[in-house]
């Protein structure tokens, strides 16, 4: 019989395939179809660029990501001690990665990645600047629904700020 079996094994390979569609829930990463139809997500990371000072704060929770970037950088303020930015750039620049729960409120502490246009003690003063204005914005109000779209999520938020002349 380890004949047949042999045999079995080649016919079955030589026989063409036959596809069937997944019928289950999606499952992100594959196409369903040539050419793309992925299901759609949110990005990994969050990304947002802010000028501040924001010049009014929010009245309403927001809904929205364009909503939410502004109420996250509401707080921020002009460090004292803070002067100009470091010779050849017009703006001072500096970005937090963090991440929120649900209810707006952070979810562990924020981290800055990134800071430039200041040197030395500038560059202290506007990092300890930087994360009082988050502890201060936060937790952050905003619906259930953008909540829970954005809980747990990273964002990246950019602080841009051009001192006046």
């Amino acid at each position: 019989m380890p004949g047949w079996r042999a045999a079995s094994i080649l016919l079955l390979g030589l026989a063409p395939a036959a596809a069937a569609p997944y019928e289950g829930s999606p499952f992100y990463g594959y196409a369903f179809e040539p050419g793309g139809a992925y299901p759609l997500s949110l990005p990994q990371t969050l990304r947002a660029t802010v000028a501040v000072p924001v010049s009014r704060m929010a009245t309403r929770p927001a809904d929205t990501l364009a909503e939410l970037y502004p109420a996250l950088t509401a707080c921020w303020q002009v460090p004292a001690g803070l002067g100009r930015p470091r010779a050849g750039s017009d703006d001072i620049e500096i970005t937090a990665r963090l991440a929120l729960r649900r209810d707006g409120s952070l979810l562990g502490p924020p981290r800055i990645t990134y800071a430039a246009g200041v040197a030395g003690d500038q560059r202290t003063t506007l990092v300890r600047g930087t994360l009082d204005a988050l502890a201060r914005c936060t937790p952050v109000h905003v619906t259930q629904g953008l909540g829970g779209a954005i809980a747990g999520r990273p964002v990246a938020l950019r602080f841009v700020y051009r001192p006046p002349a």
